[in-house]
């Protein structure tokens, strides 16, 4: 895998690392490939149980789109239409990560080690938990550069803010410290800076060690609900609770729980 991200898994977590920190880890092609690929890697390996998501460096989490080679595509677009393929990497990089991210039957933290912007930030927006340094910030940044929203900004910023809110934050571009973002629900949780790399780390190692199943089914359920009547939804959280219950993980903890021990998930 390239260099710009780096992968690591051990003890059923994996760690993804966006590594362009003098570019504030913008994403230009190459890495937008090998994050896309890393995140479906670590979502189809059944031994990896949750995904922690960061920066290297404590400048930017990633910056979004690598302008600089923007420009270079889009000069190539106007001298021939089609060989820059400039807009085609929302289609091939962008929405499979967020797809991936977002429907992987296993938790996904980021820990937003500084700004988080455009697309950036929407990476961050579809991981379950966003750990922040006190030193981070956001911004939507798409309509500064008369872009939309890309990346599923649209679908997750409305279900953490609110439609009114989420209108505002994209046609009206501006920085949110991290301790607006929790304010706001867009952090889990704010931490020193120095604290953020132990922090995530002990949260998404605590998920990968949790009920695998069980993680995997909330995911879903609240994915179905967003776009489902009460009926529609009720339905599901029979059918999901019918599958936790199933899990040898529900097992286990029923027995843990009358053992009044602490349970060992087996992720299944």
């Amino acid at each position: 895998m390239a260099d710009t991200v780096l992968y690591e898994a051990a003890d059923g977590l994996a760690t993804i690392t966006l590594n362009r920190p003098d570019a504030m880890n913008a994403l230009n092609t190459e890495a937008k490939v090998a994050l896309r690929d890393a995140v479906v890697r670590a979502a189809e390996d059944p031994s990896v149980r949750a995904v922690l998501i960061t920066g290297t460096g404590g400048k930017a989490f990633c910056v979004g789109q690598d302008l600089k080679e923007h420009v270079g595509l889009l000069a190539a677009d106007r001298e021939n239409p089609g060989s820059g393929g400039t807009w085609n990497t929302v289609s091939e990089h962008y929405n499979p990560l967020v797809t991936a991210i977002a429907g992987m039957p296993k938790p996904v933290v980021a820990a937003v080690n500084g700004v988080a912007a455009g697309a950036g930030a929407s990476i961050a927006f579809a991981c379950d938990l966003r750990i922040v340094a006190d030193t981070a910030a956001f911004n939507t940044s798409f309509a500064g550069v008369a872009l939309t929203a890309d990346s599923g900004a649209s679908w997750t910023l409305p279900r953490l803010v609110g439609h009114a809110k989420a209108t505002e934050l994209l046609m009206l571009p501006q920085t949110i410290p991290a301790a607006q973002a929790l304010e706001l629900g867009l952090a889990t949780k704010v931490v020193a800076a120095d604290d953020l790399p132990q922090t995530a780390s002990t949260i998404a190692r605590m998920l990968a060690e949790g009920p695998t199943v069980a993680y995997a089914a909330i995911k879903e359920s609240l994915a179905y609900a967003a776009d489902h009547s009460l009926v529609e939804s009720l339905a599901k959280e029979d059918e999901l609770q019918s599958r936790a219950g199933a899990s040898q993980d529900h097992a286990i903890a029923v027995e843990a729980f009358l053992k009044k021990e602490k349970p060992r998930y087996l992720g299944r």
